[in-house]
């Protein structure tokens, strides 16, 4: 018999690896990516992503992700000028059913791209939207789904190319009775304006800690 704050840590785990649970989270994700161009330089982003819900009855809630890149960019050429800010934000709005469907949570909506980068040079100065969605499921600690987005550009300044690019993260993870989370996910990007598509492989350990009484 599990004790009720066991339940709870259970309970708070299996949240904590779905994308629209009813719960305020703050992930935060740091990228650094090497060998950018004839300088080699490097380029580190930190992804800011506050995951807020929002209950709109008994049947439906609307969960708000947005993504704030924080970029410092290397020039990619010799003598050229770092850079450093805010890049273009990401906003997704999942209107999600407050109980799964069939074992199934489902989520879906539209996702904006907005020109706010603070540098020319760590954003696309174009506005974007385009439609996002995510299917999961949960079972014996195992958390299991695919979610996914594409944005097209459709205003903006005419001298940057347009936008057309599609996301797609297949994930899985298992948590352990020790609430311990292993993970692995990809982060698929495909750009159809230049062709040219990247597979990151993701791979996760996370540990829930209950701290105090």
């Amino acid at each position: 018999t599990l004790s009720g704050g066991e339940a709870q840590r259970i309970k708070l785990a299996k949240e904590l690896q779905n994308p629209v649970a009813n719960l305020i989270s703050m992930p935060m994700q740091s990228n650094w990516d090497f060998g950018i161009g004839p300088a080699e330089a490097m380029r580190y982003t930190l992804n800011v992503q506050p995951v807020i819900p929002f209950s709109l009855n008994s049947k439906w809630n609307l969960i708000t992700r947005t993504i704030m890149p924080i970029i410092h960019a290397e020039s990619p050429i010799e003598g050229g000028r770092d850079k450093s800010g805010l890049g273009d934000i990401l906003q997704s709005f999942f209107l999600s059913p407050a109980e799964p469907v069939n074992g199934w949570i489902l989520g879906g909506g539209p996702v904006f791209l907005y020109p706010s980068a603070t540098e020319n040079e760590l954003g696309g100065e174009k506005w974007g939207a385009g439609p996002t969605a995510v299917v999961l499921r949960q079972d014996s600690g195992w958390t299991y789904g695919m979610l996914a987005n594409h944005v097209w550009s459709f205003a903006g300044t005419n001298r940057r190319q347009d936008i057309s690019a599609t996301f797609l993260q297949p994930f899985v993870s298992y948590t352990t009775k020790t609430f311990t989370t292993f993970g692995f996910n990809t982060e698929t990007i495909y750009d159809w304006e230049n062709e040219q598509g990247i597979v990151p492989l993701n791979w996760t350990v996370q540990q829930l800690l209950k701290l105090g009484p």
